[in-house]
């Protein structure tokens, strides 16, 4: 899986790619549209953000790439890889349950805090992607 040297971009599936963890220093792209709204992403080897319209979606410790990110009917996907394992935080409904899947390996349920936050721990390395699901129960 390659890192994404646009920062963002939006694929002809209707998804987005985002983040280059091999960047030295913060760097930020901001006002990217996409299907109506606006996208900001800041990534590099320690962090990967990205925001909607001014709201937190995703955000990974240390950075990573991210392909294919795709939300809806209570369902977000997508691809993620790192050169070291990663935890990654996404905002989604607050106080729901959901379940999570690694590669298609169901890891368990998980809830959300009162503010909607979800993170999970994958264990990442350096060449590989690993398919996230994470699926509203």
């Amino acid at each position: 899986m390659a890192v994404v040297k646009e920062l963002l971009r939006a694929e002809n599936d209707g998804t987005l790619s985002f983040g280059d963890y091999t960047l030295g220093s913060k760097t930020k792209l901001e006002g990217f549209e996409f299907q109506g709204d606006i996208y900001k992403v800041k990534t590099f080897a320690e962090i990967t953000k990205l925001e909607k319209n001014g709201m937190f979606v995703y955000e990974s410790v240390p950075g990573t790439a991210v392909e294919n990110f795709k939300t809806g009917d209570g369902i977000v996907s997508f691809k993620v890889s790192a050169p070291k394992d990663a935890q990654f935080t996404l905002e989604l409904e607050a106080d729901s349950e959901y379940t999570v899947y690694l590669d298609d390996m169901n890891i368990g349920d998980m809830a959300t805090n009162l503010s909607g936050k979800l993170s999970v721990s994958a264990e990442l390395e350096e060449g590989k992607s690993i398919e996230v699901k994470i699926v509203k129960k």
